[in-house]
């Protein structure tokens, strides 16, 4: 089972650049959380904090009662055993055939014996889809199938936290398709709290529970997806349906002439909120939601012909209970 990350008033900058500052957000136990925003934001900055690789100027990251930035380089060491990372190229040793990459955590964070490794990287080999290809190196690997083997390594020591930065950078779509199925088949069977950092949108669209926007060195929004997919705040609108209308230009900010110029300009309506993916064997995760529900219980009326049924309001979504409704309770 994931543990709850709550971040309050983190700021970090390199000299006088600022990165961000005042991000608080509470990522939920076991839940998907996808981070977006323009490109130079600090999304990959944000989770090398989360880790303790870098280290916040200010705020807090609190992770089962400690906090990150605070603890000395012996805590943190225990502390980032709770942690797997997917780094974007897969960081694997290039000298290491594919096995011994994934083996390496095991290796050098716990004493047990080959026979229990060989057992744990080959279970994980399979997960990812990779079996015959252990004895191969990085060099021979195609990009996906780096990917894939990061995601490997990230999970030999069945982490708490899996942390995905651009997990989809470089990949074609049917590549990401798969690689976002095998993220929520993971979460079904792990219930790790996961965080994607991501430019896809229809990753953002689809896959996640929650969903975060940085944006001109703060955190614009965060929250359940339902809430974000159907905000109408201008930059959340832009960039999740990837509209040139807006705030966010070619060099992050308009200028005040290129807003004025679109003032009076229409925007399109919103798109219908997609069904949230299901795992594979189509049974909803504990943590899942019901379509509808958030906007259900904040009066929200999503756009027609969202969660799968077209021209169907809002008001004829099923179900609506109070409380945190999850898929399989019903």
């Amino acid at each position: 089972m994931g543990v709850e990350i709550k971040i309050e008033g983190l700021a970090k900058s390199f000299g006088r650049q600022v990165v961000w500052r005042d991000v608080t957000m509470t990522l939920p136990a076991g839940e998907i959380s996808v981070l977006l925003g323009p490109s130079g934001t600090g999304k990959s900055v944000l989770l090398k904090t989360l880790v303790g690789l870098l280290r916040a100027d200010a705020g807090s990251v609190i992770i089962e009662g400690l906090d990150i930035p605070r603890l000395r380089d012996r805590e943190l060491f225990e502390i980032r055993k709770l942690f797997g990372v997917l780094f974007q190229d897969g960081a694997l040793f290039g000298s290491m055939t594919l096995y011994d990459n994934i083996a390496f955590p095991l290796r050098e964070h716990t004493r047990k014996s080959e026979a229990v490794i060989r057992q744990i990287v080959m279970e994980k080999v399979e997960l990812v889809g990779l079996l015959g290809a252990e004895d191969k190196l990085p060099g021979e690997l195609s990009g996906g199938m780096r990917k894939r083997a990061g995601l490997a390594r990230a999970l030999v020591l069945d982490p708490q936290i899996i942390l995905f930065d651009e997990p989809d950078s470089g990949l074609d779509p049917v590549r990401t398709a798969f690689l976002n199925q095998l993220i929520v088949d993971l979460n079904q069977r792990t219930e790790a709290t996961i965080l994607i950092v991501t430019h896809d949108i229809n990753t953002a669209r689809t896959v996640p529970d929650n969903i975060g926007l940085l944006y001109h060195r703060h955190l614009a929004m965060f929250g359940p997806r339902e809430q974000l997919l159907s905000s109408t705040e201008p930059v959340v609108r832009q960039f999740l349906n990837a509209q040139r209308v807006g705030p966010i230009g070619m060099s992050e900010e308009k200028d005040a002439d290129e807003l004025e110029a679109e003032r009076d300009t229409a925007l399109p309506d919103l798109p219908p909120i997609p069904l949230q993916t299901l795992p594979t064997d189509g049974v909803p995760r504990r943590l899942q939601r019901k379509p509808g529900l958030w906007c259900r219980q904040n009066g929200v009326r999503p756009p027609d012909g969202s969660f799968g049924a077209p021209g169907t309001p809002s008001a004829s979504l099923d179900g609506g209970t109070n409380g945190e409704e999850r898929m399989s309770s019903a």
